[in-house]
């Protein structure tokens, strides 16, 4: 969320939701003057009454997009479809591969070359929706867990404010069930790991 805030972007930001009381997002945003709300889980008794909760919280700022930022929590169709193309997330992993948790762990273990992160739109489908850009970083023979995480974490921080960047342009657009970057074509660009030059 940090990244986001200070990427200076052209958007307002109405607020920023978190359903842990302790989040550091909701300190940070609050030095920044940006309203914060606290919408626990803890206190629904399933997870569509605390969807419905959040949903009408996040309603009261009238946003054009949710951004979905350290929320580790699986939405219920209810709230997903209530933001349909209105909702993203930035995913650790080069979707469609290894979505769900521990994504850095799994690349390591299944030997990939590169890795890296993805954003797309939220759909009722775990880290399926339309993907909008996708940042790729080689995987070191050196590499642990931590060490991956943090590189991937470096280009999440670069990827997601420019896809906040690009929708608040109007840069997005729909064609079928995916979402294109106008515009976003270039062959020129190539990225082989291990490096040819080694």
């Amino acid at each position: 969320m940090r990244s986001i805030v200070e990427a200076n972007l052209p958007i307002h930001i109405a607020a920023v939701i978190s359903n842990e009381p302790d989040a550091a997002g909701l300190a940070f945003a609050q030095d920044k003057g940006i309203p914060t709300r606290i919408v626990d889980h803890r206190s629904y008794a399933t997870r569509l009454e605390y969807d419905r909760q959040l949903i009408d919280v996040i309603e009261e700022y009238h946003p054009g997009l949710v951004v979905l930022a350290g929320f580790m929590r699986i939405l219920t169709p209810t709230f997903v479809n209530h933001f349909t193309r209105r909702l993203i997330n930035i995913h650790p992993s080069i979707l469609p591969s290894f979505t769900g948790l521990h994504t850095h762990k799994r690349a390591i273990e299944s030997g990939v070359k590169v890795h890296g992160c993805t954003v797309h739109f939220v759909t009722e489908e775990l880290d399926a929706g339309p993907i909008v850009a996708q940042a790729v970083v080689p995987v070191l023979s050196s590499d642990n867990e931590a060490t991956l995480a943090q590189r991937v974490l470096k280009e999440e921080h670069v990827i997601y404010p420019r896809v906040i960047q690009w929708w608040a342009q109007g840069l997005l657009q729909w064609r079928d069930k995916h979402m294109v970057v106008l515009p976003s074509d270039n062959a020129e660009q190539t990225l082989i790991a291990p490096s040819l030059n080694s």
